[in-house]
């Protein structure tokens, strides 16, 4: 293998292998959570030649290496196998990396970092549900035949092993071992012990009663467990001998952790738990009008911080326990309600930019995803942001006033999710959802918007941005068009911040390539250039297009969101395919990802040696502005010297 010796010298110079507790990689590093960051050899290692830096992160020691990552990663994962999983990555560092945070901080991140991951099986079992029950109701199926049953199992699965998933996924958040974690959540849904718990017997364990409780569906319960056993596991790890770490470490977790569980933690998670639900629903059944009105108008807001998130294990709770959530609905009306604000944009719109991203985002908005309008248009408009709120406001004290309910936690709020709120109260659900798009579009039509915000940021961009980018400068007759260059347009919309000042040396000493940085404001990530996708990381955070002149151009979202392992992020495109400048590359999620990392993100020329790199660095930016300014170091020398 190439990179045989460098991967034996990086393993040496970062304390050797037993210094190491992970490893992965993301776009251009290697991502080290060791155990004590002292002993690696900064000098040693940037000696190596792969290495083009160091850098350290909270507790995490990334080691620069560039486009080559993925050979040197594959080298380093031959010589030390038991990295390859990666499963405690994430959670160790995060579990040290926390320390450091305020506590706040440390919840929001541990219960979105935790349930992220589990959203698509929990959305697509929901939606199928929700699609069962429509079946059924309208006398499509017979819910007595094979096939429904069989359909119905595999809906019901996730939910029923419920505590299960959630255990492997904190288990990754806290560093604790994954598939211990899932023994302890295996345990609280096996079906001898549920049996016995639930044949109202008392029932002892070692003479201390054990409360009768029904674990299938919880979360609570088992997140209690999990960042027990996060504890108790690495106490062991430290005091038992390697040579025996293997059984007895994972075997005396779960005798000391499942049984605390089963007679402490899972009564007080599902006390605790019923008592925040039941403070939740009491609020949801008795605020009638008023409560619906104000958690509406609210709710935009809260999607955009991100705060949503921690509703996750209480509405999962509810759904497990009542059949149904009256939250749910309220996100249904928010995600029409932006629509219809959006769609009031483009009847008043006049600017035909303005009029056809209205448009598209109004279509975006009714398929459920709302972050192009709220940060492409209602968050810099203003007031179809108010438009929002008051549709959402007038659907929400119509949902909760009629008491709609959601059946299923469907993963999507437009027209694709309906089906989660097929039952008694559909009618209802709907007609809350028609209102908040016609109030939100009337009022948004009425209020109109202020085009030369928008505008004026086009005007205040070109101001921004160097004269020899503009275009008069790049049509100049003086010289061919390859003499003077080509322009990489900005990929995204936000404020444009200069390279020296990202808080992320790896980029601020241009080790990957020169550049800019962009605070971003909208989701959306265009293609900066006509070209070819050159590379598209797994995890969808980074995305890299080669130019038809030969400029590689890499855009990464966000500082360190190769953590978030995809999550927040969907990619338009892959490897290989043709695109043109403004075409859609990637769409994310700012509010869930800026919950827990900064979305400051880098458009750096990754070949810059090459060229002459003439950036913008300040002022605010739309997509498709002249960025960047690149030219040939041989073109621009000649051009030095007429």
């Amino acid at each position: 293998m190439k990179y045989d010796k460098d991967a034996a010298a990086i393993i040496a110079a970062v304390g050797g292998e037993e210094n190491i507790a992970s490893l992965y990689h993301c776009v251009t590093r290697l991502r080290f959570g060791l155990k004590d960051n002292a002993k690696a050899d900064q000098a040693a290692l940037t000696a190596i030649t792969p290495v083009m830096g160091v850098n350290e992160a909270g507790s995490q020691y990334q080691v620069i290496i560039g486009n080559d990552v993925p050979d040197v990663y594959r080298a380093i994962v031959a010589e030390l196998p038991r990295l390859a999983t990666g499963d405690s990555v994430d959670g160790a560092a995060a579990a040290r990396t926390g320390g450091k945070q305020k506590l706040h901080t440390r919840f929001l991140d541990f219960i979105s970092g935790t349930f992220a991951p589990i959203l698509p099986a929990i959305a697509g079992a929901g939606l199928l549900k929700g699609i069962l029950a429509l079946s059924n109701s309208f006398g499509w199926v017979d819910p007595a035949s094979q096939t429904f049953l069989i359909f119905s199992a595999i809906a019901d699965a996730v939910f029923f092993f419920l505590p299960i998933v959630v255990a492997v996924s904190a288990a990754r958040k806290l560093g604790a071992n994954p598939y211990v974690a899932a023994s302890l959540g295996g345990t609280l849904v096996y079906p001898a012990l549920g049996a016995l718990l639930g044949a109202g017997e008392a029932v002892h364990l070692l003479g201390i009663t054990v409360t009768a409780a029904t674990y299938s569906y919880s979360v609570i319960p088992v997140l209690l467990g999990v960042y027990l056993l996060s504890w108790v596991e690495r106490g062991f790890t430290k005091i038992i001998p390697s040579f025996l770490k293997l059984t007895f470490v994972p075997m005396l977790s779960l005798v000391v952790v499942v049984p605390i569980t089963l007679t402490l933690l899972g009564p007080l998670g599902t006390f605790v738990g019923s008592g925040i639900a039941g403070g939740i629903n009491w609020a949801l059944d008795n605020g009638g009008v008023p409560a619906g009105f104000v958690i509406g108008a609210l709710l935009p807001l809260i999607i955009m911080t991100g705060m949503h998130y921690t509703l996750v294990p209480f509405i999962l709770q509810n759904l497990a326990t009542l059949g149904y959530d009256k939250f749910l609905p309220l996100t249904y009306i928010q995600t029409f309600a932006t629509a219809g604000a959006v769609f009031g944009v483009f009847l008043r719109a006049k600017n035909k930019q303005i009029k056809a991203l209205s448009l598209s985002t109004t279509f975006t908005s009714l398929m459920g995803v709302t972050e192009p309008a709220l940060y492409g248009l209602a968050l810099p408009l203003r007031r179809p942001l108010i438009a929002t709120m008051a549709g959402a406001g007038v659907g929400g004290a119509i949902s909760l006033g009629f008491g709609v309910k959601a059946y299923v936690l469907a993963g999507n709020g437009g027209l694709p999710g309906l089906p989660g709120l097929v039952g008694e109260t559909f009618v209802w659900a709907i007609v809350g959802i028609v209102i908040a798009f016609i109030v939100a579009a009337v009022v948004s039509t009425i209020l109109g918007i202020d085009e030369s915000i928008l505008a004026g940021t086009a005007e205040k961009s070109a101001a921004a941005t160097p004269a020899a980018m503009r275009a008069d400068a790049v049509t100049a007759p003086r010289h061919s068009a390859s003499d003077i260059g080509e322009i990489v347009s900005a990929p995204m919309t936000g404020e444009l911040v200069s390279l020296d000042d990202v808080p992320d040396t790896t980029f601020s000493k241009r080790l990957v390539g020169d550049g800019t940085a962009i605070r971003p404001t909208s989701g959306t990530v265009t293609s900066p250039v006509d070209g070819v996708v050159a590379t598209l990381f797994p995890t969808k955070h980074a995305v890299a297009v080669r130019g038809d002149s030969g400029v590689e151009v890499l855009i990464h979202v966000g500082l360190d969101t190769v953590n978030l392992k995809g999550a927040g992020f969907a990619a338009h495109v892959a490897v290989g395919d043709r695109v043109s400048v403004g075409d859609l590359l990637l769409e994310v999620d700012l509010a869930a990802v800026g919950a827990t990392h900064d979305t400051l993100s880098v458009i750096v020329i990754t070949n810059s040696a090459k060229y002459t790199v003439d950036p913008g660095t300040t002022g605010p930016v739309r997509a498709g502005d002249a960025l960047i300014r690149v030219t040939p170091v041989v073109a621009a020398t000649q051009e030095a010297t007429v």
